[in-house]
């Protein structure tokens, strides 16, 4: 077996930056694209095999220690990890070589929703930037037409077996392969557009069905729309956090929906209708006569559609009377002989009683 630094041309005391220049010269002359002959081919294949060993610090380490011929020798003694690994069975062979399929990483993605959305639910295509299968190779991670090759070094076990002697004699050790990363199998001809990972970055649209009466904080999950795995693997989960956008004229309290009714001093005393334009239509209010600041009023099932069971909250709506700052003479005129004919006590004191917004939070809040 040609010796890996003699494969890309340099001494075995390159240094990382040296073997990558090695291999980009290498791979630009004999890639199948650019020298399509079955020898440039098989050089290809073990110019790419060598780098893949003498990137890897941990990798290059291993094969320095064995030499040209893998792994072998007495004199490359493990530590104790490896011894017990060895006496409890929990070495590398036992479990045979790893899969390159993995499970791909879940992914979060926050979501900015209406007032009036949650309402009845709402129907999104969120665009994510994510990782996904590669087309080119369908996640085999090798370039079409080929297939992984069985290691040359642990011929296709994906571990090592070594002798070590320790206090209690010649014992056998197993580790992971470091030519393969206990794979087993070696990518000789990387797909190009992957880079041998069997996915790539790119952006797809996911469509999303927000369910009505979500909240602030709520996480959807959806199972299998996160990143595409290595090789292949499957998908993992997407985790949409939702957060709903403050309203101008609406507030939420649970399921319900609170808002705030000016009145003027007439309607309030003489009483009427009104229309109160609300998230999901009109709603129509009657204003008996006498209405007071700070008096709640509840129009029921007009709030947020419960996340949790069936139905929907209240819409209730806190009556706040304006009192005139500026009369003509004539208003005037009228307001005197009103309160003349009420014969309205003098003003006094009375029980403190909290300011109006204060009464309407805490008559909203129960």
């Amino acid at each position: 077996m040609a010796d890996h630094y003699e494969v890309l041309g340099v001494s075995h005391d390159a240094t990382p930056d040296e073997i990558k220049k090695a291999y980009r010269r290498l791979a630009r002359e004999l890639h199948p694209d650019v020298n399509p002959g079955a020898e440039a081919s098989e050089r290809f294949k073990e110019v790419t095999h060598a780098y893949d060993v003498l990137s890897d610090p941990r990798q290059r380490e291993q094969y320095d220690l064995g030499g040209q011929g893998g792994f072998g020798g007495g004199q490359n003694f493990g530590g104790f990890g490896d011894i017990f690994e060895t006496f409890f069975g929990a070495g590398q062979q036992s479990r045979g070589p790893r899969s390159r399929r993995e499970r791909g990483q879940d992914a979060l993605i926050r979501v900015e929703v209406g007032l009036d959305e949650v309402i009845f639910g709402t129907h999104r295509d969120i665009e994510v930037d994510t990782a996904v299968t590669c087309e080119t190779c369908h996640g085999s991670c090798c370039q079409p037409g080929t297939s992984p090759v069985t290691c040359d070094i642990c011929h296709g076990t994906g571990s090592i077996q070594r002798s070590v002697r320790s206090l209690l004699g010649n014992v056998m050790t197993s580790s992971p392969c470091g030519t393969c990363r206990g794979y087993g199998t070696v990518i000789a001809t990387p797909c190009v557009t992957c880079q041998g990972q069997g996915r790539v970055r790119a952006r797809r649209t996911v469509p999303v069905d927000i369910p009505a009466g979500v909240d602030t904080g709520v996480r959807l999950q959806m199972p299998g729309s996160g990143e595409a795995g290595p090789a292949g693997g499957p998908n993992g989960d997407l985790y949409l956090e939702i957060k709903v956008k403050n309203h101008e004229v609406f507030s939420r309290h649970g399921d319900d929906l609170l808002c705030t009714l000016e009145v003027s001093m007439t309607d309030a005393i003489l009483g009427t209708t009104a229309t109160i334009p609300a998230l999901d239509g009109d709603v129509e209010l009657e204003l008996k006569a006498g209405l007071q600041s700070g008096e709640i009023l509840t129009v029921k099932d007009r709030g947020v559609s419960r996340l949790r069971g069936t139905g929907r909250g209240d819409l209730k709506v806190g009556v706040q009377v304006i009192t005139p700052t500026k009369l003509s003479s004539k208003e005037r005129d009228l307001m005197h002989q009103f309160a003349a004919s009420k014969k309205s006590p003098a003003p006094e004191l009375s029980h403190f009683q909290q300011g109006i917004f204060a009464r309407l939070r805490d008559r909203f809040l129960g």
